[in-house]
Order: C-alpha cells, then sequence, then structure tokens
C-alpha cells in the first residue's frame, strides 16, 4: 500500500489554509499559508497514522483523491515502518514472534515500530522481508 492521502485545504480570510484528511479525521493542521500547511500536513498524517499504531488499529487506506484535493505522502521511513506494522497485523504476527524470527530483542521491533524513533532502513527492510513483504521505491511531482 501506499502510504500518500488526499488533503482538503481550505483558505481562510487572512490567507491561511486549514487542512484537513477525510480519511484520518484525527489529522488536522494549518498554515499561514499554502507552503507552511503543506509542511504541516505531512507532520499531522504522520503523528496521526502513529496514533493508529500505538492504539494498535488498522491504518486506514488511502481514498482516492478528487478535484481540488492535493496527495500528501509520509516520509519514506514512517512508510516503511507503516508496512512493516500492517503486515503484521495482518498475518498476526506479535513483536516477540517478528524478534525469535530476527534474533533481536522485542524492544528493537517496538521501535522498530515507533514512527518517531531513529531506525535504520537496512533494518526495518530486514524486518519486512521476515514478514514476507518487501519496498518498492518511487517518486512524484511534489506537490
Amino acid at each position: 500500500m501506499q502510504y500518500v492521502y488526499p488533503c482538503n485545504f481550505a483558505p481562510e480570510e487572512d490567507g491561511s489554509f486549514n487542512v484537513s484528511f477525510p480519511d484520518i479525521p484525527e489529522a488536522l493542521t494549518c498554515g499561514n499559508d499554502r507552503v507552511e500547511a503543506l509542511a504541516m500536513a505531512e507532520d499531522a498524517l504522520t503523528v496521526a497514522l502513529g496514533t493508529y499504531v500505538d492504539n494498535s488499529q488498522n491504518i486506514p487506506v488511502p481514498s482516492v483523491a478528487v478535484a481540488g484535493q492535493e496527495l500528501i505522502a509520509v516520509p519514506a521511513m514512517a512508510a516503511a515502518k507503516l508496512a512493516l506494522y500492517t503486515a503484521m497485523r495482518h498475518q498476526n504476527i506479535s513483536s516477540v514472534a517478528l524478534a525469535k524470527c530476527l534474533d533481536v530483542s522485542e524492544v528493537a521491533i517496538r521501535k522498530l515500530l515507533d514512527l518517531d524513533h531513529r531506525s535504520h532502513m537496512d533494518s526495518v527492510e530486514r524486518a519486512l522481508h521476515a514478514v514476507g513483504r518487501g519496498l518498492v521505491v518511487g517518486d512524484r511531482v511534489a506537490a
């Protein structure tokens, strides 16, 4: 799954923008201008998705953007961690079981799933391979 979500930018009279995500209602933010609002949108989206992980909830599947919506992607590391988390949930693999499979501590797996923790991409990729998944890196035109 690609962790790229459509969002709505609502301009205010003072030139600021409110941002909301139809698929992630918890992700609300604003910016003094469109550029700041875009940057804040990525952060709000990442934080909100991190709460889904923290609360052991399924990650919502992004809907298709409609006219007037912008697409916001989470940073690459967060996307990799979300992919690992999603794979583990779908396959009913616990952190303890994955830790045993990779011969690491359960704490190490919890850190791999923590969107705020700095991890090495090769560690996340190794864990993804252990659950039968991999990463595909692509590019897109920035907003």
